[in-house]
């Protein structure tokens, strides 16, 4: 086994994790055990190799969608801007 020291944390996050691991019955040093399986057991570079779009919908997913109606395009295509007076 090895062994990890973390320096300069904020108390708030202490605080965190203190009050995370007397909920869970833990102590702290297990709290953060946890905590770091449960993050590192998750599939690496997922929103590595995402484009933002993707990693938006990702986040938002468990939220729930909302389908829109797409009205189709009428009337003039597209037009270029010109910078000319």
């Amino acid at each position: 086994m090895s062994t990890l020291t973390i320096r300069n944390l904020e108390s708030s996050i202490k605080d965190k994790l203190r009050i995370a691991a007397a909920t869970h019955g833990r102590s702290m040093e297990e709290e953060v055990r946890t905590i770091l399986r449960n993050v590192l057991a998750q599939p690496a570079a997922t929103t590595a190799t995402m484009g933002m779009g993707e990693r938006m919908r990702a986040r938002f997913a468990a939220l729930g969608g909302v389908e829109l109606d797409i009205p189709p395009r009428t009337g003039n295509t597209p037009r270029y801007a010109t910078f000319e007076d």
